[in-house]
């Protein structure tokens, strides 16, 4: 398996696959698609009695790249039901008939546009009020950075940005000494 990859699927993806977040996403570079396609694949195969999946969002094959999305569906699938986040996505166009076809309609709309679409961040597990407020602030103002923009009280993200960098940490620490990610991998 490509080590660059599971590198990538570590350091981006800890709080993931420590079941802090429901989601993660990393981009990985010089692999031809099928490369990138049989690592996602290898990986989901690893990690889905784990309760995880790996799939490929977007592949761009004239700079050899993808970008590679991790999920806790069950996780996934509650958050982005909640019924300000479902209204939202509803309102951005989003046809509500299930997990996958929820992702399928982001994957198209990454193959479309030529930046992330804003709404990403409820995919990625962010809070709401921190995409509206980046929506709204066209990026600006906002109260905390960390992982993303946050437009909420920056005490309370402070604490949660330092858990996540502090898993980052701890989950690269034991990748590099040797631990397999199914063994870091918290089983939903």
């Amino acid at each position: 398996m490509d080590q660059n990859f599971e590198a990538l699927l570590v350091r981006q993806c800890a709080p993931t696959l420590a079941g802090l977040k429901p989601a993660s996403l990393f981009c990985v570079r010089s692999l031809q698609p099928e490369a990138a396609r049989r690592a996602a694949s290898y990986w989901d195969d690893r990690l889905r009695p784990l309760g995880l999946r790996v799939r490929i969002l977007l592949e761009r094959p004239e700079t050899r790249s993808a970008l590679v999305y991790v999920y806790r569906p069950s996780h996934l699938e509650r958050a982005l039901t909640l019924a300000g986040r479902r209204r939202f996505l509803e309102e951005s166009g989003y046809r509500m008939a299930g997990l996958e076809v929820l992702l399928d309609q982001l994957s198209a709309r990454l193959a479309l546009q030529g930046e992330f679409p804003h709404e990403i961040g409820l995919f990625l597990g962010y809070p709401l009020r921190d995409v509206v407020g980046f929506i709204e602030n066209q990026g600006k103002n906002f109260t905390c950075c960390g992982m993303w923009k946050s437009y909420g009280d920056p005490t309370a993200m402070g604490i949660c940005f330092d858990c996540f960098r502090r898993c980052v940490h701890a989950y690269v620490r034991q990748f590099e000494a040797g631990v397999p990610i199914e063994r870091l991998a918290v089983s939903a």
